[in-house]
């Protein structure tokens, strides 16, 4: 980590977050959980903190089904035993529909006291707003990894907590790949030669569930650091002589056009959901044998495809030709994170139950039982995923977070769109360079 760490520019440390996905689930109705249609106004949480004699309540959000909520809900039960006078509600909300969710619960005032975040840009906004418990000094930061922690802090302040790292990696069947004698391509001439053979072979080369945008975008920000460096989107973010309209980024777009045009994606892609599955099915049922996703798919074939579990593996994103950025380079994010409302009634009781869902026990069951490397200190890999993902980022020069997460939302919201429209075909590189960098222009100073 120490490499990447002092490779990170003060923004980006700052502004570091994610966007990984999560598969449907029910609600974790087996903590008291609250219905889509529970309200909790503040009134009723100011009563619940102050009738002697009564459970005070905590509600808790989160978006992670499998295993990543099963962790979760044991880090609740620990934290009731100390606390037995506390009732925790859960509530689960696949990815999409979490953002959506919360946004509105925040903007009417009726946030859940802990909740899922990923920092940066998406978690600025609602501490802008005062709408963010800072916890700053409520916490030990000596138990995070720093460049983690920072995901979380603005101008000094800490408003969260990290649990998990998420490293974006190309994800493939090894069986597919042993079946028609693939090696794994390490330079873009070799990728391309890999979709070829597959779509010889009747086979779908990736899977894209991209009617989110986000998914997508894994492929361009891997391009566009590929092809210029990581100083291609710090320069852009801060100013500092780099553009949103660079050829980096023209180029990061033609590449992707490139791979719509050969049929590298399944049909019909950026109308597929993540969140519901069906990109997925076609990756297990060895339909499609490769995506582009972050170490989140493990946990989804623990939960969705178990026997899929041993034809998994990956590999990192390929080099381009004549492309500056480094091969060691890797996009990751941190996820979740977890912070408390300024409304919360019980603040404190709030900052205990965040502190032991990213205590080290919760940690190392975390990275144990999902193949993630983790934010919190202290804890030793054992996961052969978790292990191997280490390694890279122990390895890595640079890590490039989630621009979404990243950006100001309104400059995040149309990355996503001008990054949908590429793969769409309906906005050419050229064009959609051009509208990003007249909203950057107008959004940073």
């Amino acid at each position: 980590m120490k490499k990447a760490v002092t490779s990170l520019t003060l923004s980006s440390m700052l502004l570091l977050a994610a966007c990984g996905g999560a598969a449907p689930t029910t609600t974790a109705g087996k903590q008291d959980t609250p219905t889509n249609n529970d309200k909790k106004p503040a009134e009723t949480k100011a009563a619940d903190a102050s009738k002697p004699g009564e459970k005070k309540t905590l509600e808790f959000w989160y978006i992670d089904p499998g295993d990543k909520e099963k962790v979760y809900l044991e880090a609740v039960e620990r934290f009731k035993k100390k606390h037995p006078d506390v009732e925790v509600k859960t509530l689960q909300t696949p990815n999409d529909t979490y953002k959506q969710k919360f946004a509105v619960a925040m903007s009417g005032g009726n946030p859940p006291d802990v909740f899922h975040s990923w920092g940066g840009g998406w978690l600025k906004e609602f501490v802008t707003q005062g709408n963010v418990l800072d916890i700053t000094g409520k916490i030990d930061a000596n138990s995070y990894v720093k460049t983690v922690l920072d995901n979380a802090t603005f101008n000094g302040k800490n408003y969260g907590v990290p649990l998990g790292l998420s490293i974006t990696m190309v994800w493939y069947n090894k069986d597919i790949f042993a079946k028609y004698g693939i090696k794994q391509p390490a330079t873009w001439e070799e990728f391309l030669t890999v979709i070829d053979t597959l779509k010889q072979n009747k086979l779908m080369p990736f899977t894209l569930a991209n009617q989110p945008k986000w998914p997508g975008a894994y492929y361009f920000m891997y391009l566009a650091d590929r092809v210029a460096g990581p100083e291609l989107f710090k320069g852009a973010l801060g100013r500092t002589g780099k553009t949103f309209d660079d050829e980096g980024y023209v180029q990061a777009g033609k590449y992707i056009q490139d791979l719509v045009k050969r049929d590298a994606f399944n049909k019909g892609f950026n109308g597929v959901p993540w969140d519901a599955g069906q990109g997925r099915q076609l990756f297990y049922t060895e339909q499609a044998a490769m995506l582009v996703m972050s170490n989140s798919i493990v946990n989804n074939v623990r939960t969705e495809a178990p026997t899929f579990e041993k034809k998994l593996d990956f590999f990192p994103f390929p080099t381009v030709p004549g492309g500056k950025g480094d091969p060691s380079d890797i996009g990751g994010a941190s996820a979740p994170v977890w912070s408390v409302s300024a409304k919360t009634k019980n603040p404190d009781l709030a900052i205990e139950l965040i502190k032991e869902l990213s205590s080290q026990e919760t940690a190392q069951n975390y990275s144990d039982r999902t193949g993630s490397p983790v934010g919190v200190k202290g804890v030793t890999y054992k996961d052969e995923y978790a292990k191997r993902l280490g390694v890279y980022v122990d390895k890595a020069k640079d890590i490039h977070w989630p621009y979404d997460q990243t950006l100001p939302p309104d400059l995040a919201e149309l990355h996503k769109d001008t990054t949908q429209a590429i793969f769409g075909l309906s906005m050419t590189p050229e064009e959609a360079a051009k509208k990003m960098e007249e909203k950057a222009k107008q959004i940073l100073k």
